[in-house]
């Protein structure tokens, strides 16, 4: 940057001249000014613009008046701070948040779409100082009102919350974040509900009957324990069908698995065409990835009844209940809930533990394990139950 150069007879007002830029046949000049803040005495410097823009010396004398006046008044901030105030939250969201969120979030449609239907027609016009906590609780107030789900509650919030974060990070924001004084929905929303065998036949029969693509989709999920996601995102490389395994890669947990190919599952892949490494297993019409569950599928369930007087979103049927279904299956056959959650890609064991319940007798075989263990006498011999047994219950007796 060149060197500022002072303006005679006006004090505290410099120039540089531009190198390139042109203005009444000469270079174009930036002005500038500056003063010593009354508290720390720190010299401060503050661009007012060129000359070219308007800006002349008696232009620039009257901006330092008016910052010194500030000053003394004690209610100076710097240019950054007071630039950052004028942000609007719809122009951040727009040039800023959601451009970001395309290139780094796997749902950043998700992201868009609740900035547009719930965030947008409230917040867009007002600048970001102007959100206060009591416009968010105004906000959940009015989605539950509307029936939302407390998920979706909570994902406009945070959406909010992660938007003033990056504008703290970006420098395009210096203030509090309003999310701080509000209360966030707390979730009680684990799934619980699984298919019997003779539902997910029924389900599976039904789906045939409307869209071979569909019955397929529900099949990966049924037999493979797959999100909706997962299943829409595999490929052709993701199918190694000469070791019968295919691959999840950057799962919800941003973790590859490994799925085994199954008789069920083979069936599918062999009724599919094989299509090119990157080509998607299942396509729409126009032979693209899908994104979104056919509506079909809701059709299906509500033909069968599967959700007939269900009103616990936890026990209605979903899509997401098949690779419900996968685990309790696998759990009721024996299967140990450490090597399910490693089937179905949890991230960690407290998120498989809700299907425990499903596997009474394993649990039992642990308390018979310590009971002989307990019993057993020196020599070896288990003949120590009674004894053992009669302590108990004399002990218990003593306390009657």
């Amino acid at each position: 940057m060149a060197a500022k150069k002072s303006v005679k007879r006006f004090r505290g007002v410099y120039y540089t001249e531009s190198k390139t830029s042109k203005w009444m046949g000469r270079p174009d000049r930036v002005y500038w000014v500056n003063f010593r803040d009354s508290g720390t005495g720190k010299l401060i410097w503050e661009r007012c613009g060129w000359a070219s823009e308007g800006w002349t010396p008696e232009a620039a004398q009257k901006r330092r008046h008016e910052l010194l006046e500030h000053d003394r008044a004690g209610e100076y901030k710097p240019k950054s701070a007071r630039k950052a105030e004028q942000v609007v939250f719809g122009e951040f969201m727009e040039k800023h948040y959601l451009q970001w969120a395309d290139q780094n979030k796997k749902r950043a449609r998700d992201d868009r779409g609740m900035y547009k239907k719930w965030l947008e027609d409230r917040f867009s016009t007002k600048r970001l100082q102007d959100i206060a906590p009591l416009d968010l609780e105004r906000l959940k107030r009015e989605m539950r009102q509307s029936g939302r789900a407390e998920a979706t509650v909570k994902h406009a919030l945070c959406l909010v919350r992660q938007a003033y974060n990056k504008a703290v990070k970006w420098r395009k924001w210096n203030g509090d974040n309003p999310c701080k004084g509000v209360e966030f929905p707390k979730l009680n929303n684990q799934s619980v509900r699984f298919l019997t065998r003779e539902e997910a036949s029924q389900l599976l029969d039904g789906l045939w009957k409307q869209s071979a693509t569909l019955a397929q989709m529900a099949s990966f999920a049924l037999y493979g324990g797959l999100r909706f996601g997962e299943v829409c995102a595999l490929t052709w490389s993701n199918v190694d069908e000469e070791h019968a395994i295919m691959t999840v890669l950057d799962a919800k947990n941003s973790q590859s698995r490994a799925i085994f190919i199954t008789k069920p599952l083979r069936e599918v892949i062999d009724a599919l065409t094989r299509g090119e490494p990157e080509e998607p297993l299942f396509k729409n019409r126009k032979g693209e990835s899908i994104k979104w569950l056919n509506r079909k599928f809701q059709w299906v369930v509500d033909d069968l009844g599967l959700n007939r007087g269900i009103t616990d979103r936890r026990e209605r049927a979903t899509f997401h209940t098949l690779r419900h279904t996968y685990a309790s299956w696998a759990v009721m056959e024996g299967t140990p809930l450490y090597v399910v959650g490693k089937a179905i890609g949890h991230k960690t064991t407290v998120m498989t533990q809700r299907y425990a319940h499903l596997a009474p007798d394993s649990l039992r075989a642990a308390f018979d394990a310590v009971a002989r263990y307990a019993c057993q006498r020196n020599d070896g011999s288990d003949g120590g139950n009674e004894r053992v047994a009669e302590t108990i219950l004399s002990k218990a007796t003593e306390g009657d």
